[in-house]
C-alpha cells in the first residue's frame, strides 16, 4: 500500500471526524435537515408553493426534506416540537392560526431556524416572517379578467378575509377596474382554506347573478367556470393546464426566493429574525403572471399590450401595486 494512498485515506478519516464532532465546520456544504408542516393538503396552492420550492431543494441535494401535511391547529405545535428535537435545522410551515404556540416553540428552540407564513413580525433571534405578496401579478391577471368580461360581472371567491388574500383580491380588483371602469365585483368567503365543493357552489351563485370571469382564489370556482362555460383567474399556482378553455391567466407564486434564501443563511450560520416578504415580489422573481398559453390568441391585442406595458413598469419601478389589506366588498348591483 503507498504512502500517497494511506496519507488519502488518513486525511478522508480526519475529516470524517471533524464533520461528526464539529458539523458548523463544514456546515455550508453538508446537506441540513429541513421541516415542513402544513395545516393543508401538498396539492393546496398555498402549502403546495412552500412544499415545491422545499422538494427542488432537495433534488439539488442541498436539504434532506421530511414534511407533513394535514396537521391540525391543535397538533400543530406537537408537531413543531418533535420535528425541532430530531435535528432539524429549518422548520417550514405557515403560523397564522397557531402565531402563539409557533412563537413559545421558537423560543424554546434558539438554535432552531424557524420560516413562517405569518401576519405578525418576525420574532429575534430566530423566527423570519413570510407571505405571498403576489399583488403586482394579480393585478395584471385583473387587467386581464376586465378585457375579457362580456357582462361587465366578476365573481371573487376567497378562504378568509385575512391580509393574504385580501391584498391580492384589491389589486386584481384594481387591475380590472384599470381597463374595463365600469365591471362589478361579487365578493364571497368559504371560511375555509380547502373545501372545493363549497368554493364551487359559492361560484355557481356568482355564475347564476350574470358573472362572466371568475377569480379563483379557492379550488373549486376553476371547476365551476369550467362547467358553466364561464372563464377563470388562477392564483398562486397555474392550473390553465388542467382547464385550458378555462383558466386564462393566473398570478403565480415563487416561493424559492425566499427558501433558497433561508437555507443558504442557515447553512453559512447567518440567518436572524427577518420579514422574507418582498422576496415574494416580481423584483426578486417571487411572482410573476403565467404565460397566456392557450389563451394567448384570445385575448384582445390591446389588452395584451397594456398588461405587458404595466408588467415592464412594475418590474422597472416605475409603477407600484398598492397594498391594500382591507376587506374587499361587492360592488354588484
Amino acid at each position: 500500500m503507498s504512502k500517497k494512498f494511506i496519507t488519502r485515506r488518513q486525511a478522508l478519516v480526519l475529516a470524517t471526524a471533524l464533520v461528526a464532532l464539529s458539523p458548523g465546520l463544514t456546515l455550508a456544504q453538508a446537506k441540513i435537515k429541513v421541516a415542513g408542516i402544513y395545516t393543508v393538503p401538498f396539492e393546496q396552492q398555498w402549502a403546495g408553493r412552500l412544499h415545491q420550492a422545499l422538494k427542488a431543494a432537495e433534488a439539488r441535494g442541498d436539504i434532506e426534506y421530511k414534511a407533513s401535511e394535514n396537521v391540525s391547529n391543535a397538533d400543530y405545535e406537537r408537531v413543531m416540537r418533535e420535528y425541532a428535537t430530531a435535528g432539524n435545522v429549518l422548520i417550514v410551515g405557515e403560523a397564522f392560526a397557531v402565531e402563539a404556540a409557533a412563537r413559545k416553540v421558537a423560543k424554546d428552540f434558539p438554535k432552531v431556524s424557524f420560516l413562517m407564513g405569518s401576519s405578525g413580525k418576525p420574532q429575534a433571534p430566530n423566527f423570519s416572517v413570510f407571505d405571498n405578496y403576489i399583488q403586482e401579478p394579480a393585478y395584471l391577471s385583473g387587467m386581464v379578467a376586465g378585457g375579457m368580461s362580456k357582462s361587465n360581472k366578476i365573481g371573487m371567491v376567497g378562504g378568509f378575509p385575512i391580509p393574504e388574500v385580501n391584498r391580492l383580491m384589491n389589486a386584481f380588483m384594481a387591475g380590472a377596474k384599470e381597463v374595463n371602469p365600469k365591471v362589478e365585483f361579487s365578493v364571497s368567503f368559504i371560511n375555509s382554506w380547502f373545501d372545493p365543493p363549497k368554493a364551487k357552489e359559492a361560484a355557481f351563485a356568482m355564475i347564476d347573478k350574470g358573472a362572466d370571469v371568475m377569480y379563483a382564489e379557492r379550488f373549486g370556482v376553476s371547476d365551476a367556470a369550467k362547467e358553466k362555460g364561464k372563464l377563470a383567474i388562477g392564483n398562486v399556482i397555474n392550473t390553465q393546464p388542467q382547464y385550458p378553455d378555462t383558466v386564462v391567466a393566473s398570478a403565480l407564486w415563487h416561493m424559492e426566493p425566499s427558501i433558497d434564501r433561508a437555507i443558504k443563511l442557515v447553512k453559512d450560520a447567518k440567518f436572524t429574525a427577518e420579514d422574507y416578504g418582498p422576496y415574494s415580489m416580481m423584483k426578486h422573481k417571487g411572482s410573476s403572471l403565467a404565460p397566456l398559453g392557450t389563451f394567448e390568441k384570445k385575448i384582445p391585442a390591446d389588452i395584451v399590450a397594456k398588461v405587458k406595458a404595466k408588467e415592464k413598469a412594475i418590474v422597472d419601478g416605475k409603477f407600484e401595486v398598492k397594498i391594500d389589506d382591507n376587506q374587499p366588498k361587492s360592488t354588484a348591483k
